[in-house]
């Protein structure tokens, strides 16, 4: 299952968060690192996958 969220990650990276974490903090800082960069998105995204 993992796997699949890291590939949703790297396509969509708030799906991906969201899909671990819901509505918490890491899901709203994912979306403004994503709207800054798309690649900090991401690497937050995976790390956030990872981690869990």
């Amino acid at each position: 299952m993992d796997f699949i969220r890291i590939i949703i990650a790297i396509l969509l990276p708030p799906l991906g968060v969201f899909l671990q974490v819901g509505f918490a903090g890491a899901f709203w800082l994912n979306i403004l690192l994503t709207l800054c960069g798309y690649i900090p998105g991401i690497v937050h995204a995976v790390y956030i996958i990872a981690k869990r």
